[in-house]
């Protein structure tokens, strides 16, 4: 075999290997997303309130990369709601050291295998606890292959909204001849709204529209009735027959709503 023979077949060689090096895949790196949902004026969605259903896509493909749901509690309420903090420290941290190995702050973590530059799309939905009040929100972000996103608050979410439940059954009163309308509002979290409290009743516009064949009849507001969370008021029923109550709950402030509605029979 001549040197120039020797040579060529070294070339070939380096060739395929360089060639074989390039055009394999690199290595997925595993890389791990925290997300936390967050109420709107209030705390952490989570195991109280059944979480919140967490679901990563790949923007490009729309496949699902990961989900779950967030668990743990609602967090520090000093550190959240009374504690001014920068826009750079967590909220989802306990307050001292001496909480540290309470509950933590309500979140879904998963750990993706990336191999390149990403763009992911979060999908939250919920409470699911309350699913006639459960809200969607979304966000999106580019993720890099072996960049945690697990410091401070992670991936953060704010869920708006209200959860507004009737209270059921709805029953003819007896002694006043008036229909008893009674709902539970509270933040998306559980947070309770109270007289003078945190979360304060005087904030809250809760009324109840009444209706028939989807006319509105009457529309009603409902007090708070001095149990934590419980608005009510008696009414007398201007018709007969099946009627529709829906009850809605609006907070100004922070723009937070929600709704729920049932159906009854007026005799």
């Amino acid at each position: 075999m001549t040197r120039k023979t020797v040579l060529r077949a070294c070339f070939g060689f380096v060739c395929a290997v360089l060639t074989s090096y390039l055009s394999s895949p690199a290595s997925a790196e595993p890389t791990e997303i925290k997300v936390h949902v967050i109420a709107r004026g209030a705390k952490f969605i989570g195991t109280t309130m059944g979480g919140v259903e967490i679901i990563l896509r790949d923007v490009s493909t729309g496949s699902v990369l990961a989900s779950g749901i967030t668990s743990g509690s609602t967090g520090d309420t000093e550190r959240i709601m009374r504690t001014p903090l920068t826009r750079t420290e967590p909220r989802s941290l306990p307050k001292s050291a001496q909480q540290a190995n309470t509950l933590p702050a309500a979140h879904f973590l998963a750990t993706l295998d990336i191999d390149a530059p990403m763009k992911v799309l979060v999908e939250a939905r919920g409470p699911l606890g309350q699913l006639q009040s459960a809200n969607r929100v979304t966000s999106e972000r580019w993720v890099f292959p072996g960049n945690h996103l697990t410091e401070g608050d992670g991936w953060l979410l704010e869920m708006p909204g209200l959860v507004v439940n009737i209270i059921a059954p709805i029953v003819q009163s007896s002694t006043t001849g008036g229909m008893k309308i009674e709902a539970d509002v509270m933040l998306m979290c559980g947070c309770p709204i109270t007289d003078g409290g945190l979360w304060d009743a005087a904030g809250y516009e809760v009324v109840a529209t009444i209706s028939r064949d989807g006319e509105t009849i009457d529309t009603v507001p409902l007090a708070f009735a001095g149990t934590k969370n419980r608005f009510a008021v008696t009414y007398s029923p201007t018709e007969k027959g099946p009627l529709t109550i829906t009850v809605t709950a609006w907070n100004a402030r922070d723009g937070n709503s929600g709704l729920d509605r049932t159906a009854v029979f007026s005799n």
